[in-house]
């Protein structure tokens, strides 16, 4: 038996907002929206139905961003890993984050130690620029 990973679902104050960001930073666009969710999708990634488990299996994740009252208190127990291209510039989409509002986030790294780099998207929420990566 296999399941499909459907979504990576984001508690949000302000889902619509969130989900804008993390399409823009990922370059995937807004594939439902409503009071209760926003979905981000890859760009090739069909709204149609699939009939055939193997498909099912083999398509693309998506994020889901869901309306909470409270704010984030605690470091997140799972979070999103990024990776450059070894023919990207690593530092400039860094830095092309930050100045999109994400912050640099302190969880307890040595940044002499590690080949990560630990950023928070606007409502907190962290995740990892990784070194660049062929595969």
């Amino acid at each position: 038996m296999a399941l499909h990973l459907y979504s990576l679902t984001v508690d949000a104050r302000d889902h619509r907002a969130l989900a804008r960001w993390w399409a823009d930073v990922l370059g995937w666009r807004i594939g439902y929206e409503d009071e209760h969710e926003c979905e981000v999708l890859p760009p090739e990634a069909s709204p149609d139905p699939v009939d055939e488990t193997a498909t099912w299996l083999a398509r693309r994740t998506m994020l889901s961003f869901v309306p909470v009252p409270e704010g984030k208190t605690v470091k997140n127990r799972l979070h999103i890993d990024l990776a450059p291209h070894i023919d990207q510039d690593r530092d400039a989409e860094i830095e092309a984050l930050l100045a999109k509002g994400a912050t640099r986030a302190a969880v307890g790294q040595d940044d002499d130690e590690v080949t990560w780099t630990v950023l928070a998207d606007p409502e907190g929420n962290e995740f990892c620029v990784l070194s660049s990566r062929d595969r």
